[in-house]
């Protein structure tokens, strides 16, 4: 699997942060965690197959998270290099995903799911267990954030495992539920004395980590207070064998069961 952070930062408009997306490529397709309205242009800044994107994963319906669903549609429903695609597009999320897309979609009377090829919304349970893509195996998880906020976790058929928090509030089951991930891709929107329950700051994500035993952790979603500080030095003061970094913007991992997480330079 091969990773591509396209959005490390949170709604607060940052220089060098664009807001939540990841880019997950795997042997059999390709998948969009959460689709920030940044995550359009990321996605072609990057040079990624965006008009044969595969899947979108919407962990929750904050703007952060899934504002760029209808522009990506309503850029795929007019593009040239769309027009000939015929294999459909699957956008997950938890129960209400459908009534609200619906409504963005009726809103301005723009046909979005009149596409060339098909779009289906699958709306999913928390724990639920199905085949996100073609031999990715996913589970997902109930997280304290919003009513419809699910982790998930992906298994890819060599074994090779990510767990994705995204936006959450601490809880010990969550690291219990990404037990032995090879990449766990946890929030730590704060540094310190977090003024919010429903997010993590750095002491909160360690100790999910060390509970989950992960062999590499990497943090996003950071707001603008990390800014100057070295997220990998911050988090040795309470992991010192721990193997955390912070997102950046354009950062690519490749994850596998034998070899681990490592980096990859850009294509």
């Amino acid at each position: 699997m091969k990773l591509v952070v396209l959005g490390s930062g949170t709604s607060v408009p940052h220089p060098q942060r664009a807001s939540t997306a990841h880019w997950l490529e795997t042997e059999t397709g390709s998948l969009l965690l959460d689709a920030s309205a940044a995550a359009v242009h990321r996605m072609a800044e990057e040079n990624l197959a965006w008009m044969d994107l595969d899947a979108i994963w919407i962990s929750h319906f904050h703007l952060d998270h899934m504002g760029g669903v209808m522009p990506y549609l309503f850029g795929t429903k007019w593009a040239p290099q769309t027009q000939e695609r015929k294999k459909p597009l699957k956008i997950y999320g938890g129960y209400g995903l459908k009534k609200l897309l619906r409504a963005f979609d009726e809103a301005g009377r723009y046909k979005l799911f009149q596409q060339q090829f098909p779009v289906h919304i699958c709306e999913i349970a928390p724990r639920a267990e199905f085949e996100i893509l073609p031999g990715l195996k996913a589970k997902t998880f109930s997280t304290p954030h919003t009513r419809e906020s699910l982790a998930l976790r992906l298994t890819n058929h060599d074994g090779a495992t990510l767990v994705y928090t995204s936006d959450t509030g601490y809880v010990d089951s969550l690291g219990a539920f990404a037990e032995g991930a090879d990449l766990f891709l946890m929030e730590c929107s704060f540094r310190q004395n977090k003024p919010v329950e429903a997010h993590l700051e750095l002491a909160d994500a360690i100790r999910l980590a060390q509970r989950a035993r992960a062999r590499r952790v990497l943090l996003s979603h950071l707001y603008p207070e990390w800014d100057g500080f070295d997220i990998r030095e911050q988090a040795k003061k309470f992991w010192p064998d721990g193997d955390v970094d912070g997102a950046v913007d354009g950062m690519r991992l490749e994850i596998s069961k034998e070899q681990g997480v490592k980096s990859v330079p850009p294509a």
